[in-house]
């Protein structure tokens, strides 16, 4: 979601733009979605460092629901990286895909690595708390509708908000987050039976 709206913007900035994917199938919808006027590639250590050093602004999109974000892109990377060239990595709150990433404030949003402009600001969301707000509960709302009228019926009715469950009864239902706290997991349909 995050590179796709950022590919978005920059598409209609003039901007060339390459956007780098694991997933084949997500790769066709991007060019498909575009009309060829980005370039996709694959996702692997060769490819983002080729990319990384000819960027003047990167963004660091990935997500891995309930896991630390991998480190992709690599302080060898960004060393190949053009002077006050951008870093934007919106993976920051899951630990960041950039190694020479960290944590930064809406205060203090910003600092340079190797004359390479990093922003990290946790939370980005809220720097437009209104306007945050109504992306997410337009987004949430009808789960938590269904969650209200139907109850724990609504997790037997719909895969995603089954997938939505993280605990139940004091017992962890995600897997992510259990390897992330190095803790057990118990698949939801078991606890919910």
């Amino acid at each position: 979601m995050v590179g796709t709206n950022a590919a978005k913007i920059a598409l209609g900035m003039g901007a060339q733009v390459t956007i780098l994917e694991l997933s084949k199938h997500r790769q066709q919808y991007l060019d498909d979605i575009f009309g060829g006027r980005v370039i996709t590639l694959a996702s692997t250590e060769a490819n983002i460092a080729a990319a990384v050093r000819h960027a003047d602004l990167l963004i660091g999109g990935v997500l891995i629901p309930g896991a630390k974000a991998p480190k992709l892109v690599t302080r060898e990377m960004l060393s190949s990286m053009k002077e006050a060239s951008v870093i934007v990595d919106v993976a920051v709150d899951q630990g960041g895909c950039v190694e020479t990433i960290h944590p930064t404030t809406h205060a203090d949003p910003t600092y340079v690595v190797d004359g390479v402009v990093h922003y990290g600001v946790a939370n980005m969301p809220g720097a437009v708390p209104r306007t945050s707000t109504f992306a997410l509960t337009n987004q949430t709302l009808p789960y938590v509708l269904r969650l209200a009228e139907r109850g724990l019926q609504a997790l037997h009715e719909d895969p995603a908000l089954l997938k939505g469950l993280n605990t139940y009864q004091g017992k962890l239902t995600y897997r992510g987050v259990a390897e992330a706290f190095g803790m057990p997991c118990v698949e939801p349909e078991a606890v919910l039976a």
